[in-house]
Parts: structure tokens; sequence; C-alpha cells
């Protein structure tokens, strides 16, 4: 998987956008144009691929995946977390 180290980004109140593409063939997280692009293999129903973005950030950010609240985006691909 390719993961960058985000844990600059892991004070408490930090709020993360970015934009997430299902269905991708491997899970990574890319910087471009800065912003933040999360790419994960599985599918967008039943909060699925909210689940999978909220692990693969939570593990870039060195913080427990309970530690980040997915504040806006639920069904979008723009999405909003918080690290709490």
């Amino acid at each position: 998987m390719d993961i960058p180290d985000l844990s600059a980004l892991a004070r408490p109140g930090t709020t993360i956008a970015l934009r997430v593409t299902p269905k991708a063939a491997r899970n990574r997280i890319v910087a471009e144009d800065g912003a933040l692009r999360v790419y994960v293999t599985t599918v967008p129903e039943d909060g699925k691929a909210n689940a999978a973005v909220q692990k693969l950030l939570a593990k870039a950010l060195g913080v427990p995946k309970s530690r980040l609240s997915l504040l806006r985006g639920h069904t979008s691909r723009d999405k909003v977390f918080q690290v709490d």
C-alpha cells in the first residue's frame, strides 16, 4: 500500500479534506495539487468505503481510527474528517 506519513496532521481538532475514489486497483493516499486523494478497493455501499478510508487515513496519521470522525461527505466523494 502507498501510505504517506501524515503524522504532522494528527493534532486534535485538525480537519482533513479529501477526495475518495472507491473501487480502485489498490489502497493508497496521494497528495496532489495541495489536496489529498484516497483510493480504496472497497465498494461504496453501506458505508464500506467510508470505513476503509477511515482505516487507511488513521494508519497514515498514526492514530487509532476511533480518533477520526467523518464530519461531512457521508455519501459524497468529497469528505472531511476531524481528528478528535
